[in-house]
């Protein structure tokens, strides 16, 4: 149970008054707490993940327990090489699009997994080495990374590259054998292909310190004094009881490099399962830069581990004492990875979360949409691209507010100068009806200005409720047209 740090500055002097008002007060406390993964987890900006199968998704049962407490989606198979690219120079994309189609329509996120990796490769490119391999694998990661490009929060770009064992090498495969620089070429190939995507390097057996851990340490270490574009590391954590005792000094030892770390395939197996997920979740929620947490399945019963029960549902998709043991973790909470709120001048280089001072909710494009005239409104916080924004200058003080998911801007819809016209997402045209100047309201809390209407960006009604309109209207520096700018990236 979570307890503010309002309720900890007081609690001697709670102590000492009478029972009753003491219940009271944990009772509250108990209600602050998030009831699903998604949202408690962000509480401190992160995310929480399942891994997903196209084929799955017709399931009742396995997509609603997805859409209710996940906001990131990795799909297991469907975006790997054997799956993209069956015969070389021919892309099929329908399993890995019904998965992202389903995350854009349920405000979800999507890691991208995985351009490069040595097994399931199409038959095409196991026969192949040296140069010809090499240029097949470029061109496998530029055809595949701009077909999702500006759909994809992260992308493994490179998976399991490392060797078991004491030697801290790589792993002999036909990519190595086309080169030791392949895998910097995989990820300057991606960078090129999709600049917003985070580029991550994937492995297993690396969640302590030991000598495969340190090696892929000692290749980020290189890279980025080089320069080479590595934003995070993935640790995919398929544990039995829990991970060693040195998880999340390892974590925090890669953080320090200046990258992000992500949990990638958590699944925890044995008599202990409860305890393990609390561990990896506090581990976690300690490193600053951990920004998420994906479980390798939903249910049991679509774990790749069959028999051994590792994941955070039963095969009946009931919750498990695992699940209860990560949601409590969550809401105690920990330091937010990037959630720093914005109170001078906007950067252009970063996606921010708009949250309304009023509601606490977050502006949102309605059903993750990306078309012109989609509606925008408010809603619970979820770490969806849908509310993420950047901010485009237009010279002289204004700005365009883009969707990160969308591309579209924030438009005064139909150049109306009205009370209650609606605000709507449109292509950018840099027009003065997309174009907005900030204001400052008290406490780090800003109004946007239209630069057509001069009318600001207003919850309407005052509303605190999940889809309550975004329209604009007078200034009135009330706080449903206040914002705080949370940056997310």
């Amino acid at each position: 149970m979570r307890t503010p740090r309002r309720l900890r500055a007081v609690l001697p002097l709670v102590l000492a008054t009478v029972a009753a008002l003491t219940a009271s007060l944990l009772l509250a406390t108990t209600a602050e707490a998030a009831t699903t993964l998604g949202a408690s987890a962000a509480q401190t900006n992160r995310y929480f993940g399942a891994a997903v199968a196209a084929g799955r998704l017709g399931d009742a049962t396995y997509a609603g327990i997805l859409d209710r407490e996940f906001t990131m989606i990795t799909p297991e198979n469907e975006m790997k090489w054997d799956a993209t690219e069956p015969s070389q120079g021919s892309f099929r994309y329908t399993s890995a699009d019904q998965i992202v189609a389903h995350a854009q329509a349920h405000g979800q996120r999507m890691r991208g997994h995985a351009l490069v990796w040595h097994a399931q490769q199409p038959g095409w490119a196991q026969n192949m080495s040296g140069s010809a391999l090499r240029n097949a694998m470029v061109n496998h990661i530029t055809q595949v990374a701009t077909h999702y490009r500006g759909k994809i929060y992260a992308w493994d770009v490179v998976n399991e590259a490392f060797a078991d064992g004491g030697s801290g090498g790589r792993r002999d495969s036909n990519l190595q054998r086309t080169g030791n620089d392949w895998i910097e070429v995989a990820f300057r190939t991606a960078r090129a292909a999709d600049p917003g995507a985070k580029l991550c390097y994937n492995d297993y057996n690396t969640d302590g310190v030991n000598a495969k851990s340190t090696g892929i340490y000692n290749m980020v270490a290189d890279f980025k004094n080089r320069g080479v574009p590595i934003d995070c590391v993935g640790f995919q954590s398929h544990l039995t009881n829990g991970p060693p005792g040195d998880y999340q000094a390892n974590l925090q030892r890669f953080a320090n490099l200046g990258v992000d770390v992500q949990i990638t395939e958590l699944d925890i197996a044995g008599s202990a399962q409860a305890t393990g997920y609390t561990t990896v979740t506090r581990a976690c929620l300690a490193v600053t830069r951990c920004t998420g947490i994906t479980v390798w399945g939903i249910r049991d019963t679509d774990s790749w581990r069959t028999g051994e029960n590792p994941l955070l549902f039963d095969g009946s998709g009931n919750k498990k004492a695992a699940y209860t043991a990560v949601l409590n973790a969550l809401n105690v909470g920990g330091p937010s990875p990037t959630a720093t709120a914005t109170t001078g001048p906007v950067d252009t280089s970063a996606w921010y979360t708009l949250v309304n001072r009023n509601s606490g909710k977050a502006l949102d494009i309605c059903g993750a949409a990306t078309t012109d005239g989609a509606c925008v409104q408010q809603y619970t916080r979820s770490g969806g691209t849908n509310q993420q924004f950047q901010f485009v200058s237009s010279g002289g003080g204004f700005y365009r507010i883009k969707a990160r998911h969308s591309g579209k801007v924030l438009d005064d819809f139909d150049w109306s100068t009205a009370d209650s016209a609606p605000i709507k997402q449109w292509s950018d045209a840099n027009g003065n009806n997309q174009q907005w100047s900030l204001a400052n309201s008290s406490g780090g809390y800003v109004r946007f200005i239209n630069r057509h209407s001069g009318k600001v960006l207003d919850v309407q009604g005052a509303s605190t409720a999940d889809g309550g309109a975004v329209i604009q209207y007078a200034d009135r520096d009330g706080t449903n047209q206040q914002w705080q700018l949370v940056r997310v990236g």
